[in-house]
């Protein structure tokens, strides 16, 4: 007898695997495991809250009429959904009668199901009510394997990126965590994964979004009373691409929120896969137990491509155009634009434009020309910590001195302009820069810059100071 559920479970699903897809069979029966069997009450258990409202949504009448086959008028199946829960909580069941549409709530729900509610989980990246195979995958077709040009400075990278996609999920490369400066390829090659899972697997769930996005669609849920559509939305995919992660910075219920993600989709064997500037170990402002997580599975950095390397990126491009040029051209572009491989690409383009604008063909002169333009009036991409050292070295302290808990004036003052410069000279959020600098909250960045514009229209000497600083910082 105490093998009875598991016998009537195999009964049922002899007969709907009669009567669905099997793909469908696959994704939606396999994963579920019977419990028990009391009364005529069959109790199943499912992975997560969704996966039990689609159930009821695509196959009830199905499950309906198999149980009643089955076990006979009068029988009942009880939901188990296991996902969800708070340490220590014990699981809530959810059941409802099979020989009417009536649903019956046995236990309080740690994530709340409205008993009449039978509409999809709603995707906040298109209309809501799409279904989970219609999700886009949010990816840039041009953003290939074949499109991104291995090297010294991104082996590892690419190497393990490429492992990833054979087998998401399956790798110890589980999260993938991939960093480096702006412009050298992390989101090309994060994408790259996705591309190829599709490719290679075309039934599982991808999407790649940015942490701006996901931020911004974590508010919006808030507003509209969707947390829960939006938690669940994000628990169903099955290769997730977070892109430029650093962003959660100081923000700490969206991190809470990633962390729930994070840790259904790692249990369930689904892939992560993040980009930062900076590796685990440096970011600030992030949670510790989220920063933990990052170093679970492989953090592989991307560096300034090498002469060779960018040799390479440029010949793609020019056969990918179907342009010829000289060696000597794309030797002298590949020496004097070495910062990163958004710029290369950007000169050349600046190049070709020049050529087919002004119907010159395309010599070393021009390329020189054109690049000592470019080289003159690119601005420096300045960083948080850049602006930090720059405004300690004017004022004669140490960087450690604006993390220090001080009052001291001189102190305050200079982490006041440095949070002034980092808010109108990049494009950090008041809260990552607040957690980088003193880790102070967005409020006390609003502040410190309304402060900086007052003393700057009253006070001299103080407006001296700032505009000294300005100059150093755009040179």
């Amino acid at each position: 007898m105490s093998e009875e559920y598991k016998t009537a479970w195999g009964k049922c699903l002899n007969v709907i695997q009669d009567n669905v897809p099997s793909s469908s069979f696959k994704t939606w029966f396999e994963p579920i495991v019977p419990v028990k069997l009391s009364d005529k009450v069959l109790t199943i258990q499912v992975p997560s809250a969704f996966f039990y409202e689609y159930l009821e949504e695509q196959f009830i009448d199905i499950l309906r009429k198999t149980l009643r086959m089955v076990l006979g008028n009068g029988a009942k199946l009880e939901y188990n959904v296991v996902m969800g829960t708070k340490n220590g909580d014990k699981p809530y069941t959810v059941s409802y009668p099979t020989n009417n549409n009536t649903r019956i709530q046995n236990k309080p729900l740690t994530v709340p199901l409205k008993a009449d509610d039978k509409t999809a989980i709603r995707n906040p990246f298109i209309i809501p009510g799409i279904q989970k195979l219609q999700i886009d995958p949010q990816l840039k077709a041009d953003n290939t394997f074949e499109n991104f040009i291995e090297g010294d400075c991104n082996r590892l990278g690419r190497s393990a990126g490429f492992a990833v996609a054979q087998n998401p999920g399956g790798t110890a490369f589980n999260p993938l965590m991939i960093y480096g400066n702006s412009g050298l390829g992390k989101t090309h090659l994060a994408q790259a994964i996705g591309i190829e899972v599709k490719e290679q697997f075309p039934d599982k769930v991808v999407l790649y979004v940015n942490a701006n996005k996901f931020q911004t669609q974590f508010t919006e849920a808030t507003r509209n009373n969707n947390r829960n559509d939006f938690l669940h939305f994000y628990q169903m995919i099955d290769v997730l691409i977070l892109d430029d992660v650093h962003e959660f910075a100081g923000k700490e219920k969206t991190q809470e929120t990633f962390f729930h993600i994070f840790n259904h989709l790692h249990q369930m064997g689904k892939q992560l896969i993040l980009t930062s500037d900076k590796p685990p170990i440096e970011l600030k402002g992030m949670e510790q137990r989220l920063l933990s997580r990052f170093k679970w599975g492989l953090t592989a950095d991307l560096q300034t491509p090498d002469f060779d390397t960018r040799m390479k990126i440029l010949r793609r491009k020019v056969y990918k155009d179907g342009i010829s040029l000289s060696d000597e051209v794309l030797e002298y572009i590949a020496s004097h634009v070495s910062n990163n491989v958004r710029e290369l690409e950007g000169a050349l383009v600046s190049l070709l434009a020049q050529s087919m604008l002004n119907k010159r063909e395309i010599t070393l002169e021009l390329a020189a020309n054109l690049i000592t333009k470019l080289v003159k009036n690119s601005k420096r991409e300045l960083s948080i910590e850049y602006i930090s050292k720059v405004v300690c070295d004017y004022f004669d302290m140490t960087v450690d001195a604006l993390q220090a808990k001080t009052r001291k004036r001189e102190i305050v003052q200079a982490r006041q302009i440095a949070m002034y410069f980092s808010k109108s000279l990049t494009k950090y959020s008041l809260a990552s820069i607040g957690a980088q600098i003193g880790s102070k909250d967005h409020a006390t960045v609003l502040h410190a810059c309304k402060t900086v514009n007052n003393l700057k229209d009253t006070d001299k000497n103080f407006r001296q100071f700032v505009e000294d600083i300005e100059k150093k910082l755009k040179m």
